[in-house]
């Protein structure tokens, strides 16, 4: 069966730097992500860990960062201790941030590949479009 990508951008009113240092500081991503820790030395091949408690239960997603520009681009492997599939590598979806900044206004665009059907493909994006709106109220 053939596997979904999405593509989801949001607009900031601040600089790509800000934006990127929400992305990628671990602080604030636990101040807008629900309580989430994320881990990784930003260098390619290294590991990308967001862990937490959700609804009670601990969870600690997981992945490989495969590129990275500072302040302006992030690819990284991503699978989910809750998505209730195997930590096999068919089982882990492909993740962008891309950056772009003109005239005070950032566009993040996300994609976000191997998603299973089209129900989980619009949760993912309400999801991305949840959190960033949290991010979005912290910097703008």
């Amino acid at each position: 069966m053939e596997k979904l990508t999405l593509t989801t951008e949001l607009k900031f009113k601040a600089p790509a730097s800000k934006v990127w240092q929400g992305l990628t500081d671990p602080e604030m991503v636990k101040a807008y992500f629900f309580g989430t820790n994320l881990q990784s030395s930003w260098r390619v091949g290294e590991p990308i860990v967001f862990s937490g408690e959700w609804d009670g239960k601990k969870y600690e997603d997981h992945g490989k960062i495969l590129e990275i520009d500072p302040g302006w681009f992030l690819k990284y492997t991503y699978w989910s201790s809750m998505s209730g599939t195997e930590d096999k590598p068919e089982n882990y979806a492909t993740i962008t941030y891309s950056l772009d900044e003109n005239d005070g206004i950032t566009t993040l665009i996300i994609t976000q590949d191997n998603i299973k059907d089209e129900e989980a493909k619009h949760h993912s994006e309400q999801n991305w479009q949840g959190v960033f709106d949290g991010l979005r109220k912290m910097i703008e």
